[in-house]
């Protein structure tokens, strides 16, 4: 259920970008226009990130994400009954409210479900949820809107929505490994994992059980000492860039395609899926790894902080090369680099074991506000840079020329440049300084010592 979340959040974003074509010239708006309700999608996305955050570290994690789906589901529909470009402003403004803290109350949920050594690849799978939604939607989408006119896109993603809400109300529930009430009444361990037959352990199971203990034990801490942390500000950064990508893959990629490979816009809503699928694949290796690191008693910082700046590393390579690729190769960079990026998941995920388990859900929240900053500067700016290289949009029912096309790539090429600049920047400092262990350590350290000094 929680994947299907994550699949239905991301399915929301894509739409805007799949439906950009027929929306533009319909809506009577500019380019510059459509990019800036791109980006009103995360208006309030930070708002929404830290208010639920903090409401779902002191009541269940389930009914926040049950209000939160109810939410996206009926903001679907104004558009399809008719509505213009300020209605499409404001259900964008309120959707991203609503869906800011999706990733965080997902990892939240599922954490709650799981011992710390085994919660990489849970968290990775619902990563995937977040690429697999793009995947799903693009032909399907693509299909309505050839079928039904670009309004029923956002129809029926308010139909599936409110499917997911009726199952999620009948299935959805919180897990013994959540907030401290539910640990204080019942034993998790037994209730969620069968006694293990007895036998000796290895080294790295010892070191698994001791880093268990250490990261379930945590006590709450001043939430400003987690926030200025060099861990906290590093994920943060890596978190903007990765909604950098995300706004450029959501709102604009669609249209950059469309002009560098001169396809159908079939061809184009099935070419747009590559990056999330390449996405899911890294992400699925990463989740094992991060699993299997951790069982054998590594550290967080080694099983998911520093793949997580690898990706980033690689992402910016692949977009600083894009600007000087043509044709087909144009496709594989954007597939590279955008599927290293969309890995943003894995910060939160790191993120949480530097606090308890009543601190995560805010701690994950708060992180994902900040970084949703990177998409709502992103899909203006590329409309900027887009105007700025001569594009103009074409009149309703004009096809556009092969100036206006090659000067819409030259602004999108320009703002590609920018966000392999800081996909690099971000991917190296997350492997220097991104340790979320040494930083529990230090909260709890700091704690203790203003407890004795008390």
């Amino acid at each position: 259920m929680l994947v299907l979340f994550q699949i239905v959040a991301f399915a929301d974003k894509a739409v805007l970008g799949l439906v950009a074509y027929k929306a533009i010239p319909e809506l009577g708006i500019t380019t510059v226009q459509f990019g800036m309700i791109g980006s009103a999608f995360f208006f309030l996305y930070a708002i929404g990130s830290v208010v639920l955050g903090l409401i779902a570290g002191r009541t269940s994690v389930k009914w926040v994400i049950f209000a939160m789906g109810l939410a996206w589901a009926v903001l679907q529909f104004p558009m399809l009954f008719g509505g213009g470009a300020a209605i499409l402003l404001v259900t964008r403004v309120l959707l991203g409210g609503a869906e800011g803290p999706a990733t965080a109350m997902s990892l939240s949920s599922a954490h709650s479900w799981f011992k710390p050594a085994e919660r990489a690849l849970p968290s990775n799978l619902i990563a995937i949820g977040s690429t697999l939604g793009p995947v799903l939607a693009a032909p399907f989408l693509a299909f309505i809107i050839s079928n039904f006119g670009w309004r029923w896109a956002f129809g029926a993603l308010g139909l599936m929505g409110l499917a997911w809400v009726i199952a999620w109300r009948l299935l959805g529930a919180d897990g013994p490994f959540g907030n401290s009430k539910k640990r204080e009444t019942a034993d998790p361990e037994a209730a969620v994992l069968p006694a293990p037959p007895v036998r000796e352990k290895t080294a790295g199971e010892i070191a698994s059980d001791e880093r268990t203990k250490q990261y379930e034990d945590q006590k709450p801490v001043k939430i400003a000492w987690i926030l200025f942390s060099a861990s906290f500000l590093v994920a943060a950064f890596g978190g903007f860039t990765n909604f950098w990508t995300q706004g450029f893959l959501t709102t604009w990629s669609p249209k950059y395609l469309a002009g560098v490979v001169n396809m159908s816009p079939e061809m184009v809503a099935l070419i747009t899926t590559f990056p999330w699928i390449f996405g899911a694949v890294v992400l699925l290796g990463l989740g094992f790894l991060g699993r299997n690191q951790m069982r054998q008693g590594k550290s967080v910082r080694a099983a998911i902080a520093t793949p997580f700046g690898v990706c980033l590393v690689l992402a910016g390579a692949c977009f600083l090369a894009l600007p000087f690729a043509s044709g087909p190769m144009v496709v594989v960079l954007l597939t590279l680099g955008a599927g290293f990026s969309v890995i943003y998941p894995m910060a939160p995920s790191a993120m949480a074991y530097a606090v308890g388990a009543g601190q995560r859900p805010v701690v994950m929240a708060t992180l994902g506000g900040v970084a949703s900053i990177g998409a709502i500067i992103s899909p203006t700016a590329v409309g900027l840079f887009m105007e700025q290289a001569g594009y103009r949009t074409a009149a309703k029912g004009t096809p556009e020329t092969a100036e206006m096309i090659g000067n819409m790539i030259s602004g999108v090429n320009q703002s590609l440049t920018i966000a392999g600049g800081l996909l690099l920047a971000a991917g190296i400092l997350s492997v220097l300084f991104f340790n979320p262990d040494k930083t529990g350590e230090r909260l709890q350290l700091r704690l203790a010592a203003k407890s004795t000094n008390s």
